[in-house]
């Protein structure tokens, strides 16, 4: 007998994913609808189309504006309830039967899944990575996601939170991790550049002192031996480059000599 299909709607945003999908979409196989918004060059889509067959629909996309991306795929799902889901994210057994269980849920139009990181051969427990939980599982016409990069889901009415969490197999290597980092701070320069905030000598120097300290000592990230050291490293260094890239971005768009 034919399993039935949880009705739900699951969104992946993939930008040349072809080493990262397979194991992402295989984790979706319970689920009715799979929608894909993609913007890759490589041959992500016809990997994807071996998986899930006829689950899957697929959002030709060159935008990278996540929260309008993600708004989207809201408007375009065919279920109420909507999962987004990462591409480098595996969704595992016990988190699709918690899933199961909670969208008949009546009382509630939004949960928070905790968000657990395998970093450098190694599953982190304690920094700022230890500590995620994201809204990630919502009714779709109960809210909005808001900021282009780093994106939130603002959603009305009562929310809770999945026992579950959700596996995260992020930068398989430094290189791919300091690329990433390079391209999300310019567009969170440009975010908050966009909401009026400005940076300052005193914000560049402090602010990614203040986030080791938070993550590697604080938070304990040291407790994860050397993968939490180079995470609370790398993290610092995102906070650097965000907010001397957004100095740059105000001095170069208001014409002014800097601050510094």
């Amino acid at each position: 007998m034919k399993t039935k299909l949880i009705p739900l709607t699951a969104v992946v945003l993939a930008l040349n994913e072809r080493d990262t999908i397979r194991r992402s979409l295989t984790s979706l196989s319970q689920f009715a609808e799979i929608l894909l918004l993609d913007a890759s060059t490589d041959n992500t889509v016809n990997i994807a189309q071996k998986i899930a067959g006829d689950r899957l629909r697929v959002i030709k996309t060159r935008s990278e504006d996540f929260s309008e991306l993600r708004n989207m795929s809201l408007s375009e799902s065919k279920y109420d309830w909507v999962l987004f889901v990462d591409a480098d994210e595996e969704v595992s057994q016990e988190l699709v039967q918690e899933i199961k269980e909670v969208i008949n849920d009546e009382r509630k139009n939004g949960f928070f899944i905790k968000r657990k990181d395998y970093f450098l051969g190694r599953w982190l427990k304690y920094g700022e990575t230890g500590k995620t939980k994201l809204l990630k599982l919502g009714l779709k016409k109960s809210g909005k996601w808001r900021r282009r990069v780093h994106e939130v889901w603002d959603i009305n009415g009562e929310t809770s939170e999945l026992r579950s969490p959700i596996l995260h197999y992020p930068h398989p290597t430094i290189a791919e991790f300091l690329s990433r980092i390079n391209r999300w701070t310019t567009m969170d320069a440009e975010e908050f550049y966009s909401q009026g905030a400005r940076s300052d000598f005193g914000k560049i120097v402090v602010y990614p002192g203040a986030k080791f300290v938070l993550n590697y000592f604080i938070q304990r990230g040291f407790l994860d031996g050397m993968p939490g050291l180079i995470m609370a490293l790398m993290m610092s260094f995102h906070s650097f480059l965000t907010r001397a890239k957004l100095y740059l971005l105000s001095r170069e768009l208001s014409g002014t000599d800097s601050k510094i």
